[in-house]
């Protein structure tokens, strides 16, 4: 409703007179302004406010998924009915170990085949296309089938990690919450994202990177109506972390020494070389699934093809069975020995890489830092090995690989530097870590073109944004981009100006006849006086000799100067006008004409800073100036010393 979204800034009478020269006053309503920011705060407030309780609400799903894994890890492994948390790879079963993994494979495929496709996949790319194309609209049923599959699928020694299904359930629930109020598209992606963020917050205790997390990978956008709620929701998911879990460091590790010029050289070249492992790792995982992709029977047994797999892996190597959260821990020691390091490197990528291209679904991130925590302390063995003068510590080197690995694949950069720091509580970490990232990162920018967590939303035709702008129409104002009046001449009429007299004009000017565009009507004293549609001139009542101002609407929706070229683009979808007269406070007198080309040209200057490229001092033309002006200076003294 146009009246609901607009409110008038002034209104003028205009004074007319009848046929009996008795005067009557007509109200003219000019400078009609979009009013929606009075109510940004009060939307925001309401949104972080169901942030906070679906924060809630995620934790202790958090809390029951975890129980829910040490329930199905006891049934499937130990034969007993108990819910307290306890690590597959502990087992005595032998070689039955191989039917277990392809057991929970078969349930939880049999569940997305006859309950939800939608709860296949990894969590957070899953999150990104609901986002991108859907609107952010999750069906209420993954918010049960997710943690539920997750935890039969985990619990049967599915080498994933709990934070992908809660990252997941956290956002259908935001998505659900934000299905059943009267909200905008925005404000539901911003309880997806504060609902997925609060789950990851939640497991890990690590508030900031979540927020981050949702900054680069989630919320495609840097805002305060955005990342107000995110921030809420992940201060509670800690909270709740604190309550339900513990208020220690996730990966404990021994204390870390300030590092020196020469260790900050060695980590980097760990992040290097991560960087290439997490290029490989993303393009073999996608291999994988594209393998799976070719055979011929049904994707619902694809899972317990996978977990045969897993289970032949996890009768000679089980630490790669389960979550494993405990592996990265003993990483982080730095007292593991080679030969573990390279089981837990080399066959936890494979167990997780078979079982995630076949579509059993779980976490990707801690198989990741698994991965890397093994990878960077190989590396900082090396290091020690052969440049003992670099002071390269096993646990900084496992720290670095862990990090480093988690920048390479999913492109998180400052996620990445932050999560390590929350997990482990070690802030003289950070050189290294943004040593070893930054080049992680290259690495992965310069050989991968997708991410691990874009490639398969990439596959599918959707296009993510790979880096954020200043929105030029936030950024511009109308006053920035106008042209003069007499530039658009073509637009504006003279009140007094027959019908006859402006289709003439128009069609000497060779302008096409268009119902949709609008006549700007203006008085001798350069005043707004109304609006006219093209399409009333050819009306059949409307004679030849009748002048504007008796058919012109006096309705005027106007903009000023000041005003960004978002609100006055917002204005023109709301009027249903392709053009909106400018005037300038408080005279309201008439200044140009807005159109759709003159906010189109915002972008195109933009374009042309970004793409012309040009040099604005010429350093050959400075330094001939500059010898110039000294062989003058000198000429004028040796003549001065003449003269003398």
């Amino acid at each position: 409703n146009i009246e609901d979204a607009i409110k008038p800034e002034r209104i003028i009478y205009r004074v007319k007179k009848d046929n009996n020269q008795q005067e009557h006053t007509t109200p003219l309503n000019i400078g009609f302004q979009l009013s929606g920011e009075s109510g940004h705060v009060r939307r925001t407030l309401y949104i972080s406010f169901l942030a906070l309780v679906n924060a809630v609400i995620v934790g202790f799903i958090a809390k029951a998924l975890i129980l829910l894994i040490g329930f199905f890890t006891n049934i499937f492994f130990y034969g007993r009915f108990l819910f307290h948390e306890v690590s597959p790879a502990e087992n005595e079963l032998g070689y039955w170990v191989i039917v277990i993994p392809a057991a929970g494979g078969l349930i939880v495929g049999i569940m997305a085949r006859f309950g939800s496709r939608a709860i296949r996949g990894h969590g957070i790319p899953e999150a990104m296309e609901k986002i991108v194309k859907e609107q952010s609209k999750i069906p209420p049923l993954i918010t049960f089938l997710k943690p539920l599959s997750a935890a039969i699928s985990i619990g049967s020694g599915g080498p994933f990690g709990a934070e992908g299904p809660i990252i997941s359930t956290g956002g259908a629930l935001g998505s659900f919450c934000g299905q059943t109020l009267h909200i905008t598209s925005n404000e539901r992606k911003i309880l997806l994202a504060a609902g997925a963020t609060a789950g990851m917050t939640a497991i890990f205790g690590t508030p900031f990177a979540a927020i981050l997390l949702a900054i680069e990978l989630l919320l495609f956008e840097f805002s305060a109506r955005s990342f107000i709620p995110v921030m809420i929701a992940c201060v509670t998911g800690a909270c709740m972390h604190f309550i339900l879990f513990s208020a220690e460091p996730t990966f404990p590790m021994p204390a870390v020494q300030i590092v020196g010029t020469s260790s900050v050289i060695g980590y980097a070249v760990i992040g290097l070389l991560t960087g290439f492992a997490a290029v490989i790792v993303t393009k073999i995982l996608y291999l994988i699934e594209d393998g799976f992709e070719k055979l011929p029977v049904h994707w619902m047994w694809w899972p317990a093809m996978g977990g045969l797999i897993v289970g032949v892996i996890g009768t000679f190597a089980p630490a790669t069975l389960g979550v494993g959260y405990e592996n990265i821990t003993n990483a982080l020691s730095g007292e593991l020995s080679i030969t573990v390091l390279i089981s837990l490197c080399l066959w936890k990528f494979v167990s997780w890489s078979f079982a995630l291209g076949s579509g059993t679904w779980g976490g990707t991130l801690a198989p990741l830092l698994t991965i890397g925590s093994s990878f960077g302390c190989l590396m900082g063995i090396a290091g020690q090995q052969y440049f003992p003068e670099a002071g390269i510590s096993l646990p900084m080197a496992a720290l670095v690989g862990m990090s480093a690995m988690f920048a390479g694949s999913a492109r998180a950069l400052l996620t990445s530097i932050v999560f390590a720091l929350e997990t482990t509580m070690q802030e003289s970490t950070l050189l290294p870590l943004i040593a070893g990232c930054v080049l992680s990162y290259l690495v992965s920018f310069i050989f991968m073109r997708n991410t691990i967590m874009t490639e398969k939303i990439k596959r599918r035709g959707i296009m993510l944004p790979e880096s954020y702008h200043a929105d030029v129409l936030a950024i511009t104002t109308v006053g920035d981009i106008l042209e003069p009046l007499g530039e658009k001449g073509f637009l504006v009429v003279n009140e007094s100006a027959s019908a006859n007299e402006v289709k003439t004009w128009l069609s000497s000017g060779g302008i096409d006849y268009d119902k949709n565009t609008i006549l700007v009507v203006r008085n001798d004293n350069v005043t707004l006086s109304g609006t006219l549609h093209k399409s009333k001139l050819f009306q059949d009542s409307i004679d030849d000799s009748t002048q504007m101002g008796a058919i012109m609407d006096r309705r005027v929706y106007t903009v000023d100067k000041e005003n960004s070229l978002e609100s006055a683009l917002e204005f023109m979808l709301t009027s249903d006008q392709d053009i909106i007269p400018v005037v300038e406070s408080p005279s309201h007198l008439l200044v140009s004409v807005l159109t759709e080309r003159d906010i189109l040209n915002a972008f195109e200057r933009r374009f042309h800073e970004e793409k012309h490229l040009h040099r604005h001092i010429s350093m050959r033309k400075e330094t001939l100036s500059v010898l110039k002006r000294s062989r003058s200076f000198f000429k004028k003294a040796l003549t001065d010393r003449e003269d003398r």
